[in-house]
């Protein structure tokens, strides 16, 4: 059973141990890990988008994604960024470096065994009892939020690839259709000039279809023209050059969506990297206000004084030396901060408050915008399954046929080029309507599993291929 975030890391205000939170981190953070809560130890990282990746059907898709996922530069440095607030807890967590002095006296003081040359002091500060495991699990719930947030990015970053890929995959087909098209003009064009030629066809019609042709020229250069920008996006999440050349090929059926609205939104809910940070940052807020309580607790500090004290020299010294004459000076010394300015504490204490108070608000506004890519999503994709059983079913049966009619007429003679080609032309617009609306449901259907953190194969078995 997955580890759900609200079961995982949602701990309230019960201060959490610090292998919890070595192991969230070490982790990948995400709520993948299995039976975390009860092996925190042995965390094992696993993330959405490569599991999306994994899932792909298409091995040239595949390789897309994995290349973007590896050459990102947004997603490599993020990833330093990751590691750099990994980093961040053995420092908190240590002793603040000790403090040596040096004091030599160019006029020595004269004690009773002799003068003190020189006086050598060596300084620990220790924070209040607990304040230094507290700054250390701050840092690593941050580091664990910095780590969701990448996870974050790499799933978006994924999701706009597969978005690009299906948007240049509906492109090579709309071309390929264009060409079609082109093809049959040209064949209609001939037809029309060869019975002009004897008379029974009108001029008129010849211009019209000649038209047509370098329309679909036209429509071949605006085509060319998306197809670049596209690539060039595509090239960009993969740091590519952008003359490098990028073909998509057909990517296949989709899922039918039979998935409650419930569970997809459990889903979502339990497994997006963002809803991971905010419960991280909720948790570093927390212990936050914990540590701001320390503040109000003095700092101790040590010390080891040592002086060198030389013999005496004054004439009674030397005629009468004192017992432990030149003996050195050896002892501790200890005090405290004294916490006074009360008004600077408090608002402190209130800063922290607050900034918890933001991150439980931008956990709600995470849920909110889940909720909403969500429904708009399963709005739409039964609509768009709808369109597109439509026309495969419907609609292009039906201008198939209604062309079939209008080439047996022009045959016999009964309508005109004009009739031909209008018909020719509804055809075209129905198959690129339907590719077109293929597309969206593809793009829907990729939108979804971003949404949801995961492929649609993984939400138990209501996903049938």
């Amino acid at each position: 059973m997955p580890l759900s975030t609200t079961k995982g890391l949602e701990m309230g205000k019960k201060k959490l141990s610090t292998k919890w939170c070595v192991a969230l981190v070490m982790g990948g953070v995400l709520p993948f890990a299995g039976a975390v809560a009860a092996r925190a130890e042995e965390p094992v990282a696993l993330s959405a988008a490569d599991d999306i990746v994994s899932a792909v059907a298409d091995p040239k898709l595949q390789l897309l994604l994995g290349e973007v996922l590896q050459r990102n530069p947004k997603l490599a440095r993020m990833a330093a960024e990751s590691k750099a607030a990994e980093q961040r807890s053995p420092q908190v967590k240590a002793l603040p470096q000790p403090t040596a002095s040096l004091t030599w006296f160019l006029l020595p003081p004269q004690t009773r065994v002799g003068p003190q040359k020189a006086a050598v002091n060596l300084a620990q500060r220790i924070p209040w009892f607990g304040t230094l495991e507290l700054e250390e699990q701050v840092a690593l719930w941050n580091a664990a939020a910095s780590r969701a947030r990448l996870e974050a990015a790499r799933l978006e970053v994924v999701t706009d690839a597969r978005l690009d890929a299906l948007e240049l995959s509906f492109l090579d087909v709309e071309s390929q259709l264009v060409g079609e098209e082109r093809t049959t003009l040209e064949h209609y064009a001939e037809l029309a000039l060869a019975r002009y030629a004897s008379g029974v066809g009108l001029d008129q019609a010849v211009i019209r279809i000649q038209a047509e042709i370098t329309r679909t020229e036209s429509r071949l250069l605006g085509i060319r023209s998306r197809r670049a920008s596209v690539i060039a996006r595509l090239n960009a999440l993969r740091d590519r050059p952008q003359t490098t050349t990028l073909v998509i090929e057909d990517l296949g059926d989709f899922p039918e969506l039979v998935v409650p609205a419930d569970e997809l939104r459990r889903r979502a809910l339990d497994f997006r990297p963002e809803m991971v940070e905010t419960q991280a940052r909720i948790e570093a807020a927390t212990v936050d206000v914990d540590l701001a309580d320390k503040a109000y607790n003095p700092q101790i500090v040590l010390g080891l004084n040592y002086g060198y004290v030389s013999r005496r020299d004054d004439e009674a010294g030397r005629l009468n030396p004192p017992e432990d004459n030149g003996q050195d000076i050896l002892g501790l010394s200890g005090g405290v901060s004294i916490p006074l300015w009360r008004k600077s504490l408090d608002a402190g204490s209130e800063e922290r408050i607050q900034m918890r108070l933001a991150a439980e608000e931008r956990r709600r506004e995470v849920a909110a915008r889940i909720d909403g890519e969500l429904g708009d999503l399963l709005h739409r994709i039964p609509l768009l399954t709808e369109q597109v059983e439509l026309y495969d079913d419907v609609l292009i049966v039906q201008v198939r046929e209604s062309l079939r009619s209008a080439e047996s007429a022009y045959a016999a003679g009964t309508v005109g080029a004009l009739d031909l080609l209008d018909a020719e032309r509804v055809l075209f617009q129905v198959r690129v309507a339907a590719e077109r609306a293929r597309t969206d449901l593809g793009i829907a259907f990729a939108g979804l599993e971003g949404v949801i953190a995961g492929p649609l194969m993984a939400v138990g078995e209501g996903v049938e291929r």
